[in-house]
């Protein structure tokens, strides 16, 4: 996976799970924090206006987020948020009727194809946040821990119908019970990467209840106690669980080491001509996400910080 590589390649140590992890001057332990390293952000002047952000419904919460604090240091500006799938984010840019495109996933070669076409050069992917995409099943459910192939086996239509928690592994009252499958719409890219990362991109079973937004996927397992389905780890309650993927827990330490198969970034793209910068009022939104106030607030909303040394790459992506 590309975020295993990413990380990796930013990492000056990376042990074994369960273990401390360090990513260019963070070490990242059970307690998650953000890196130090990370600048402060500092408002400048003159910046006000409107922006504008359609596309994924994962960051939706995250996006809201950064608006109040970003609003919070420039009264004169506001972010409008759109969240209805990160296949939304594309086709606004390439129009121009938004100017940031969260995405849950990186951009598909057909739509940053259709970009180019338009502009001439490619959007700007800045990384934002890592996420591990967890496997939820109902807070009393007996299962702790799945393999990637029975994740597939329960999700893809490869896999056998009418299976049972039963054949997962739970006994007594459980054992006869059928599991009840809940998951994203085509538009979202977690409908996507789960697709791919999880599915081999083999199709979804009819039976997946499919869900306009992650939090009602994860309200749809909590009411059904015999529920499984898949969302953003920054979407968990208490009336939830995540499940370990092979023995390997849906947390920081396996996502940053890249040992949880389902980890990921979470993107914000923008267009920026080659040799430019994006608007003053983009770009210091932008700065303020990859500084140190904008990182806490990924902590705040349940998902893990990116490092300084990926910050750094991607704030030089917007001219400095």
């Amino acid at each position: 996976m590309n975020i295993l590589r990413n990380l990796r390649r930013k990492a000056t140590t990376i042990a074994a799970a369960g273990a401390v992890v360090a990513l260019g001057a963070t070490v990242v332990t059970a307690q998650v924090t953000v890196d130090e390293s990370l600048p402060t952000y500092e408002p400048t002047s003159g910046v006000s206006g409107n922006i504008k952000s359609v596309g994924s419904d994962t960051l939706n919460n995250l996006m809201t987020l950064w608006a109040e604090e970003f609003k919070s240091l420039y009264p004169q500006a506001d972010v409008e948020i759109e969240g209805k799938g990160s296949s939304t984010a594309p086709p606004a840019l390439i129009s121009g009727t938004s100017q940031l495109g969260p995405m849950s996933r990186a951009m598909k070669a057909g739509e940053v194809e259709k970009f180019t076409e338009e502009f001439g050069y490619a959007p700007t992917p800045i990384r934002t946040a890592v996420d591990a995409l967890a496997v939820f099943v109902h807070k009393d459910n007996p299962i702790d821990n799945l393999t990637l192939e029975q994740v597939e086996q329960v999700f893809s239509v490869n896999g056998p119908d009418n299976v049972t928690w039963g054949d997962l592994g739970a006994t007594g009252e459980w054992a006869d019970k059928p599991v009840s499958l809940y998951g994203r719409n085509s538009a979202s890219g977690t409908y996507g990467f789960f697709k791919s990362a999880a599915l081999g991109k083999a199709d979804y079973k009819a039976t997946v209840k499919e869900q306009p937004g992650s939090s009602a996927v994860v309200q749809g397992i909590a009411s059904d106690k015999f529920g499984i389905g898949y969302s953003g780890i920054g979407y968990l309650t208490a009336d939830v669980k995540a499940v370990a993927i092979d023995g390997v827990a849906a947390n920081a330490d396996n996502a940053y080491s890249g040992d949880y198969p389902l980890a990921r970034f979470l993107y914000v793209y923008v267009n920026v001509p080659p040799n430019q910068s994006p608007t003053p009022i983009v770009k210091e939104f932008l700065t303020m996400v990859l500084s140190k106030q904008g990182q806490q607030v990924v902590l705040k909303d349940g998902y893990y910080p990116i490092t300084n040394v990926i910050a750094q790459e991607d704030l030089a992506k917007l001219g400095g």
